[in-house]
């Protein structure tokens, strides 16, 4: 798996390093996701967004060395586990139409599965790199590419699922 490592080290901490700047780039939306998501009020969910950011940044950080990678890789899957639990909480409770901060622009359908499922993918991923064996190899081109394009392929497929239906199309 020591070809594999890299790959996914870089693809999750491009991952987390987006989510982060997203967070510090767009404080207003996702204070107030995070306060709808957490049921919190705004002023205390604002250091809480802040702090999230910093974990995925230092998550981020973390993955790029093969000696901090397990570290970087249990904090990222404890993030994901953490808003995987939540999202699911807020969607069960009745609260699935909000916004959940969990794209760049605001969700056309509140909370659905695919928002729930990337998480709960994404801390699987991180918490199989996580327990690898060896820690991981260096980080070359290749690797770099190859995670770029998985990150790609992530992006493009959560806009595929923020499609509205077929049949509420108004082109039918």
């Amino acid at each position: 798996m020591s070809v594999v490592e890299p790959i996914l080290a870089l693809f999750l901490a491009a991952v987390l390093a987006a989510a982060s700047v997203h967070k510090l780039a767009d404080r207003v939306r996702l204070t107030q996701a995070t306060a709808d998501l957490l049921r919190l009020a705004p002023p205390i969910a604002m250091p809480l967004t802040m702090a999230a950011a910093a974990a995925e940044f230092a998550a981020a950080l973390a993955l790029l060395f093969p000696a901090s990678r397990p570290a970087g890789a249990l904090l990222a899957a404890l993030l994901w586990a953490g808003y995987g639990a939540a999202l699911f909480a807020a969607r069960r409770r009745g609260d699935g139409g909000i916004d959940c901060g969990c794209d760049f622009g605001a969700p056309r359908h509140g909370i659905g599965s695919f928002a729930i499922g990337r998480a709960v993918a994404l801390g699987a991923v991180a918490l199989s790199l996580c327990f690898s064996p060896t820690g991981g190899g260096a980080i070359d081109i290749s690797s770099v590419f190859a995670a770029l394009a998985f990150v790609a392929l992530l992006f493009a497929t959560g806009e595929i699922a923020n499609l509205p239906a077929a049949s509420r199309s108004s082109t039918r």
